[in-house]
């Protein structure tokens, strides 16, 4: 399988990159920066916001990933929605697996994100792609999409393969961002979700 994922260089998209290039798909790394992206991953520099770069990346490749995610330094939100819509527009019927947040996950009919003890400096971020989620579940049957939200807390550690799945409420406080990826490389291999967000964790 083919797999094109924006956002490579980053801790997430990183390590989805690095678990299907393992697994023996061939993967097309796209980031702004350029930055490094793991061994057998073939790097394209370039934004999600750039249609002609984005439809001729999907018309190479079976799956789309956005492992992008807002500013964290005071760029504008509206960038992110945009380039979501961007591909959303540009890719055709190619399958689009998007790595989400744990802002929009549910606990007893409320979102994490709007609860009073939500931590004020994930405020932002979380809402735009709490957004992102509305946006796609506008999206015409046609759109092919998939949203993986993690626990409340994805850093770097251990690949188990063991975890817990669920849709939009949390099942669980925490995950790896390898476990993450695992999660997202079987959902690309494997679809379970389409035109749905799920979630995981520990």
């Amino acid at each position: 399988m083919k797999i094109a994922i924006y956002g490579a260089s980053g801790m997430v998209g990183s390590r989805v990159a690095a678990e299907a290039v393992s697994r023996g798909h061939e993967v097309i790394g796209v980031s702004r920066s350029g930055g490094e992206v793991p061994a057998g991953v073939r790097a394209e520099q370039g934004s999600a916001n750039d249609a002609a770069l984005a439809e001729a990346i999907a018309a190479e490749v079976d799956v789309v990933v956005s492992a992008m995610g807002p500013s964290r330094t005071g760029g504008d939100p509206q960038d992110f929605l945009d380039s979501i819509d961007t591909l959303v527009e540009t890719i055709g019927g190619t399958r689009f697996v998007v790595v989400g947040g744990a802002g929009s996950l549910v606990v007893d009919g409320q979102r994490l994100v709007d609860s009073p003890d939500f931590p004020a400096i994930y405020k932002t971020e979380s809402l735009t792609v709490a957004q992102a989620l509305e946006d796609l579940r506008g999206t015409d049957a046609t759109v092919d999409w998939t949203m993986l939200s993690p626990a409340q807390v994805i850093a770097p550690g251990e690949r188990t393969g063991e975890f817990r799945l669920g849709l939009d409420a949390p099942v669980g406080e925490r995950i790896s961002a390898e476990d993450y990826a695992v999660a997202l490389d079987d959902e690309i291999e494997k679809p379970a979700h389409r035109r749905q967000r799920f979630t995981l964790g520990y």
